[in-house]
């Protein structure tokens, strides 16, 4: 007796503990997913650029914060009649089913509900009589605990609605290009038919629209059978019907693909969009793309292999277009983005080295510097000449080597490179004394966007703002690097035509009929041409090189980078000159520029030091307020930006793994790894994180565990 009554206790225990268990997994399979919604990339025009979608997910899932009654009354004619009835199962419907598939003697018809669909979108299985009461179990618990109108509303974000499109929002926008709000009849009734067949009816296709044209007739005629439609209406619709035609979608320009994937990992941290409105100009991506390549494929013979080129307005800092190789091939590793590769700069940082010793008095616009051998310096000129006493604007208009040497060594080679990270230039960690003299030449790496970012600098008076790739973009506010008036004496140098006499000939690719503040560079052994200009609108640089880094065939800054500038600024000048602005640089107020005085070695230091100071202003450049030191940031050394990454598939998955790693500046710090925003682990100082990898494309961050530390994100591809 004791024993029994013993068992029925156990029996009623296991029973309320499986009653529990199963009441929590239903709980939880009845929670309402949260998919990141997916965005509409536009140019600034509002010209469809591409859309950013999830690996595997599609295309979507955009917040329904408030479902149009007309929207409603459709998709319920179709999919679920006695919706606001039924408790998320329908027994008549499961009823009339069973009754329909038993007379056909093979299964004709379902009973599933809104809910009960939701439920299967949410959690996908085989289909069968055992899913099918896990999904009405899951309906009933989901719709008592969130109701009916939340069920809709979650339907209708994440349903399927053709061509990876998911939600009718997104639907809305991508056949008919407006807000579910602005839906006819005609058009709810044709989308409202796709989710019954969305794989198989394809309305860009004939017999797909004729399939989903003769559900929404069905949907129609429903509507009016319940009131919802008048005559009047339902006939305006039937007749809007035979007309509809969805719109044909845009296709993604393969001139800016590494403009948007650029974009794309930008935005992939932001709080969630449905369309991110990137700065970028597509009609100007296609024409800076052709005269790119063009000019790229008449230098192929001398060994330049690929191109790369960023223009910005110049008051926004709004980039108008990137260029981030000749073509995205295979064919070169175009698909590499050569715009933020770091690469020797050559003497493209010179300006900042003037522009450093200007802005602490080490010289004035009028100080003679020599250029002349033995100079303590151990750097020589390119072109072993030496051209004896010039003028600043002089040395830094021929790119004298020894002079821009003699000033580092006098401002200091700290405080150059340290001023050079300021700007953004370069972030590393790394004693100064590892670059030493060679930061005028090219011995410290830098990326195209950050040369830019720097140049936009000096084109706005001292100014440094990071580029704006699109117009949500949190970004902070300028600030001051450089006083206006050094800002405005290097621009005065830089565009000066005979201030670059006789290194660079007239009439080269470095002189416009307009004014040009312009600066080549080219790094040793001819492996790279730079150029960085900016005129009274837009700041533009351009990389020529290799991608395996080796030799070009004496291919220099001047004659490749800059013809690719002077093709593209030459062919904005036409397409925009309204006649009312000759476009020069307008000097702050109280000063004027310095002469470049040419004649210096036959007229005597002392005579051209008098002329020039005559013709300044007497008001010397006041120092800015100068930023503090850049905080040390977090680098990512393993892996590299943008790899691709193939998997072994007889690598067992739980075992395929990628290093994550951070330089060595930064190797004494503890990690916290981010993929896609998520922490997936940690990794003390010094040691190396593996990763599970996982197939798709990947946004990765490293944090410091402090807090304090932050690395810029990287994107790896996992195939």
């Amino acid at each position: 007796m004791q024993l029994g009554r013993l068992l029925r206790r156990a029996g009623l225990g296991l029973g309320a503990l499986a009653a529990v268990l199963a009441a929590g997994f239903l709980w939880q399979r009845s929670t309402f997913i949260d998919p990141r919604p997916s965005a509409i990339m536009v140019d600034r025009h509002g010209e469809f650029l591409a859309q950013i979608g999830r690996t595997g997910l599609g295309y979507g899932y955009w917040r329904v914060t408030k479902v149009p009654d007309r929207v409603a009354a459709a998709i319920l004619a179709l999919e679920d009649r006695r919706f606001w009835q039924h408790p998320g199962v329908d027994p008549l419907a499961i009823l009339r089913a069973a009754a329909t598939n038993w007379q056909a003697g093979r299964r004709l018809s379902g009973a599933s509900t809104l809910a009960m669909q939701v439920a299967r979108m949410q959690h996908p299985s085989p289909r069968g009589y055992a899913a099918k009461t896990l999904e009405a179990a899951t309906a009933l618990v989901m719709t008592a605990r969130y109701g009916r109108q939340a069920v809709l509303q979650q339907y209708l974000r994440i349903v399927p609605f053709g061509q990876d499109s998911h939600g009718i929002a997104h639907a809305a926008s991508w056949y008919f290009d407006k807000p579910v709000e602005d839906l006819s009849w005609a058009e709810i009734a044709f989308l409202s038919a796709i989710p019954q067949s969305p794989g198989a009816d394809n309305p860009d296709t004939e017999s797909g629209r004729r399939r989903i044209t003769a559900r929404a007739r069905t949907a129609l005629a429903r509507l009016r059978e319940g009131g919802v439609l008048g005559e009047v209406e339902f006939s305006q619709a039937q007749q809007d019907l035979d007309a509809l035609l969805p719109r044909a979608h845009p296709e993604r320009p393969p001139e800016a693909v590494h403009a948007i994937l650029h974009v794309e990992a930008l935005a992939a941290e932001a709080a969630p969009m449905e369309q991110i409105r990137s700065t970028l100009d597509a009609g100007l991506e296609r024409r800076l793309a052709k005269l790119a390549r063009d000019r790229l494929d008449a230098l192929r013979g001398e060994g330049a292999a690929q191109v790369a080129v960023i223009l910005a307005d110049r008051p926004s800092r709004e980039v108008l277009a990137l260029v981030g190789s000749g073509r995205w091939a295979t064919a070169d590793a175009g698909k590499i983005d050569y715009a933020f590769r770091y690469r020797s700069p050559g003497s493209t940082l010179k300006p900042f080295v003037f522009a450093e010793a200007l802005e602490t008095r080490v010289i004035g616009p009028a100080t003679v510097l020599l250029d002349a051998p033995d100079n303590g310096t151990g750097i020589d000129n390119a072109d072993r000449r030496f051209l004896g006493p010039l003028l600043p604007g002089q040395a830094l208009g021929n790119s004298r080597n020894v002079p821009a040497a003699s000033l580092v060594r006098m401002t200091g080679v700290a405080r150059t490179y340290w001023f050079l990270a300021a700007l953004g230039l370069h972030d590393e960690q790394r004693p100064a004394d590892r670059y030493g003299l060679t930061l005028t030449v090219g011995g410290l790496p830098t990326e195209l966007d950050r040369l830019v970012t720097a140049y936009g600098a000096l084109a706005n008076e001292g100014q440094l703002a990071p580029l704006r790739w699109y117009r949500e973009e949190a970004l902070p506010p300028p600030h001051r690097v450089l006083s206006a008036e050094t800002s405005s004496l290097i621009t005065g140098f830089l565009a000066d035509p005979m201030a670059r006499l006789p290194s660079f000939a007239r009439m080269g690719a470095t002189e416009y009929p307009f004014p040009v503040a312009i600066k080549t560079g080219t790094s040793q052994g001819y492996r790279d041409a730079w150029v960085a200009a900016y005129t009274d609108r837009y700041v533009i640089g351009v990389w020529i090189g290799r991608p395996d880094g080796r030799p070009m065939n004496g291919l220099s800054g001047a004659s490749s980078a800059a013809l690719v500038a002077r093709d593209i600024l030459l062919d904005l000048h036409h397409a925009e000159t309204d006649g009312l602005s000759d476009g020069s640089f307008k000097p702050p107020a109280g000063t004027r520029p310095p002469p470049a005085c040419a004649a210096i070695a036959s007229a005597g230091e002392s005579g051209c030091t008098q002329a020039a100071t005559e013709r300044l202003s007497t008001i010397r450049p006041e120092p800015a307020a100068r930023p503090d030191p850049p905080t040390p940031r977090l680098r990512i050394a393993s892996p590299l930006n943008r790899s691709i990454f193939i998997r072994n598939p007889e690598t067992p998955a739980d075992i395929a793994s990628l290093p994550f790693r951070v330089t060595a500046s930064s190797a004494q710090v503890a990690v916290a790894w981010y993929v896609d925003g998520t922490q997936v682990g940690a990794a003390d100082p010094g040691t190396t994180f593996r990763w599970p990898v996982r197939p798709g494309r990947h946004i990765i961050r490293a944090r410091g565990r402090s807090g304090d530390l932050e690395s810029p994100p990287i994107e790896v591809t996992v195939q």
